[in-house]
């Protein structure tokens, strides 16, 4: 298991900050489910954006991701350091799109969210196996948001939510 970086390293680089989710990475405990919480108060900012502009900026922050988990792997010099939590505001913010803002919404979406995540079906496991650099990161995050949000929406369509 990888250390994390000290508090301080993390705040003097921005790509750190942002890579650990403004410091939720640091748990030291379920560092993935700490930086999916601190996406929700910013997942309720963006709901408020027109759905094209949630899109695109949801879009802009998982490309950007790219780039910000990879220079954060290379700066640790360990390949998904368990502490990189953009993957997960990205992958939650795609499980939440085109959703009220409801409670029954956030809790439903979170939980999703994380059992994808954690479990990483296939073909989320094969992703995270086969694909590396910050790609490799983002990648398996944002199809266990897509899986996510397929399932809510099916709860939606059949009225179980």
């Amino acid at each position: 298991m990888a250390v994390n970086p000290s508090f301080s390293k993390v705040i003097r680089s921005p790509v750190l900050v942002l890579a650990f989710g403004f410091g939720t990475g640091l748990s030291a405990r379920a560092p993935g489910t700490m930086g999916t919480l601190a996406a929700i108060p910013l997942w309720y900012l963006l709901a408020q954006l027109p759905e094209p502009m949630y899109i695109l900026v949801v879009a802009i922050c998982a490309i950007v991701g790219i780039f910000i988990c990879g220079s954060a792997a290379d700066k640790l010099g360990v390949h998904d350091h368990g502490g990189i939590v953009w993957d997960e505001f990205v992958g939650f913010w795609i499980t939440m799109a085109f959703l009220p803002a409801t409670y029954v919404n956030v809790i439903v979406g979170f939980c999703l969210f994380r059992l994808f995540d954690i479990l990483k079906p296939w073909p989320i496991s094969w992703l995270d196996k086969n694909i590396s650099g910050g790609l490799g990161i983002m990648i398996d995050d944002v199809v266990a948001g897509l899986a996510a949000a397929a399932v809510i929406a099916l709860l939606h369509s059949t009225n179980l939510l």
